[in-house]
């Protein structure tokens, strides 16, 4: 782990970030992505399926999350067929499997709180 210290800057898809943490909570901040990368720890999903395990989202929200959150190359959405009703599958990159164990920690810390 690098000193906390360190000064050097961070640079991520034209963007200088002076902190890791700030490039961390931009890729996976807010109240959704986590929860979302989360659900997608345990293999690819449909839409309808991360909605049914998180009730709570708008499908217009899990909708802009998803796309931001495929933006920022953390998963990635195939679409098979050529037709309505299409299926689309949501699944982790390789840089968005890396934030699996971390996304791990912050459940367990969840849960003994």
């Amino acid at each position: 782990m690098q000193s906390r210290e360190h000064r050097s800057s961070i640079r991520y898809k034209n963007k200088i970030y002076y902190c890791p943490i700030s490039l961390a909570m931009d890729l996976i901040g807010g109240k959704w992505k986590g929860v979302i990368l989360y659900y997608l720890l345990s293999g690819e999903k449909r839409f309808s399926e991360l909605k049914m395990v998180i009730p709570e989202i708008t499908d217009m929200t899990l909708s802009i999350q998803l796309k931001k959150l495929e933006e920022d190359e953390l998963i990635t959405r195939r679409v098979y067929g050529e037709k309505p009703p299409l299926k689309v599958l949501y699944k982790l990159t390789p840089l968005g499997e890396k934030i699996g164990p971390a996304l791990e920690q912050l459940c367990l810390w969840g849960l003994a709180v």
